[in-house]
């Protein structure tokens, strides 16, 4: 079982507009409303890959009740979010359906308490003991401490579960000096950790930092890999057009799918680019274009890279 935890759970809220202008009234052609949160769209695509995986965080009020019964009933996929009073945050996404572009609004998330902190930490435990691998992801609400992915990596480490990181700022600077297995930023969050814009040398300034490997998200331009095995450069055939909200997250999937199934370092790479690419084609986070991704997987290059001096 593949455990992924979202402390910041959403209600994605997606509109498609025909050309969105700043200071006007728009007509909505289409909206549809999806369960959030960086790790509960990586639990959706794992899920839809025929993994076995289980979704932990926090859930409250009428938006949480929402993003349950939406990951009721989804094959492999198990809920053991934690109730809150607060309630669980939205997020809107705008879709210019003229430019292709999308517009994100996030909202910051629920006040947690300390005893419904407490009482996921006691959650996360039990469940680490049936996980083959855990993905953290995404901001922190308010209340949690900033330190709370580190101390959710070391348990994990503890046991011999690998841990793939994936947030920004604060938390993931802290986190990284816990040793997660892997961490994923993207070039402004690698930046912000490093201070470095020169991608290849950010991702092994991470690594010194305490991350066994890094895989830098650069885009349309792919994935950049820094690992003990190797550097790679891994990159989709074309720029494709659609909404890219959550493709990040389904790269994340192709990670850690590739990781519990012992695939080369080469191949998880492929896979993540592939679904990230039909992750763009889909019109909501959380699902991929499967033909679309059958097609990218023997189109997607991967190179070695050369180390910055």
């Amino acid at each position: 079982m593949i455990l992924t935890v979202t402390l910041n759970t959403a209600l994605d809220i997606t509109y498609r507009v025909r050309s969105l202008r700043p200071h006007a009234s728009h007509r909505v052609s289409e909206v549809v409303e999806r369960p959030g949160g960086k790790g509960v769209n990586v639990a959706r695509v794992l899920a839809a890959l025929g993994q076995e995986v289980t979704v932990t965080g926090f859930a409250g009020g009428a938006t949480g009740r929402a993003v349950r019964d939406g990951l009721a009933g989804t094959p492999g996929l198990t809920d053991a979010l934690v109730p809150v009073a607060g309630a669980t945050r939205r997020t809107i996404a705008v879709v210019d359906e003229r430019s292709g572009d999308t517009t994100q609004l996030n909202e910051p998330g629920p006040q947690i308490e300390p005893a419904e902190w407490g009482a996921f930490l006691d959650r996360y435990e039990e469940l680490l003991g049936g996980a083959s691998a855990v993905a953290l992801c995404g901001s922190l609400p308010p209340g949690v401490p900033v330190g709370a992915y580190a101390n959710l990596v070391r348990p994990a480490r503890a046991q011999g579960v690998p841990v793939l990181l994936d947030t920004s700022g604060e938390p993931l600077r802290r986190g990284v000096a816990a040793r997660p297995d892997i961490i994923k930023p993207n070039a402004d969050e690698l930046a912000e950790l490093t201070g470095s814009h020169d991608p290849l040398r950010a991702t092994q300034d991470a690594r010194r930092r305490g991350a066994h490997a890094v895989v830098a998200s650069l885009g349309t331009d792919g994935l950049l890999a820094v690992t003990p095995e190797g550097r790679w450069r891994a990159t989709p055939p074309a720029r494709i057009p659609g909404n890219p909200t959550g493709a990040g997250d389904s790269a994340v999937a192709g990670l850690l799918s590739g990781l519990v199934e012992h695939l080369s370092w080469p191949d998880r790479l492929t896979r993540a680019v592939a679904l990230s690419t039909a992750t763009v084609r889909s019109p909501v986070a959380g699902e991929f274009d499967r033909a679309a991704y059958e097609e990218l997987r023997g189109q997607v290059t991967v190179t070695g890279v050369v180390s910055a001096a």
